[in-house]
């Protein structure tokens, strides 16, 4: 990262701001070059989980090329400035990279599930069989994370 005091290190503030995020931003990359998608996410700590249809070009991408980036951010406040250089914005941001694992055992992907739900403030609950099968349901195993603020930490206490 180059600009080191905007760096967030402590893994407890990432997770923070993954949890209140209410999207996580997915890129990977295709045949045709880079694609990114916004998608609504669960998380246990250590692993995104997803859901989606189980065809299209984000499954044919993620199939062929499993590596991922993904991306979260929370805009806390737009601060308006004289000229349009002094405009600044103050904001948390996670980014890390990970690769794409498919679940297919049904437990499995109820457990995923059920961190979708939890992530969005739904309660726990067993979930149809047949809606399960009908879905398909991945995960990111996280492999690198950082985290970004704006302004930095040792500014925000002056």
């Amino acid at each position: 990262m180059r600009r080191h005091k905007k760096e967030i290190t402590d893994r407890a503030q990432i997770d923070a701001i993954i949890r209140e995020s209410q999207v996580c931003r997915l890129a990977m990359t295709g045949p045709e070059g880079p694609y990114i998608v916004p998608l609504n996410f669960g998380y246990d700590g250590t692993t995104l989980y997803f859901h989606c249809a189980k065809e299209g070009q984000k499954m044919d991408i993620l199939q062929a090329n499993p590596q991922v980036c993904f991306e979260f951010d929370l805009v806390d406040e737009l601060k308006e400035g004289k000229g349009l250089c002094s405009w600044s914005m103050s904001y948390r941001s996670v980014i890390g990279f990970g690769t794409v694992r498919f679940l297919k055992e049904p437990q499995e992907k109820q457990n995923a599930l059920q961190e979708l739900l939890a992530q969005y403030g739904g309660p726990r609950q067993e979930l149809q069989e047949k809606a399960v099968t009908a879905t398909a349901v991945f995960c990111v195993d996280i492999a690198k994370i950082t985290g970004k603020q704006n302004p930095p930490p040792d500014a925000q206490s002056h």
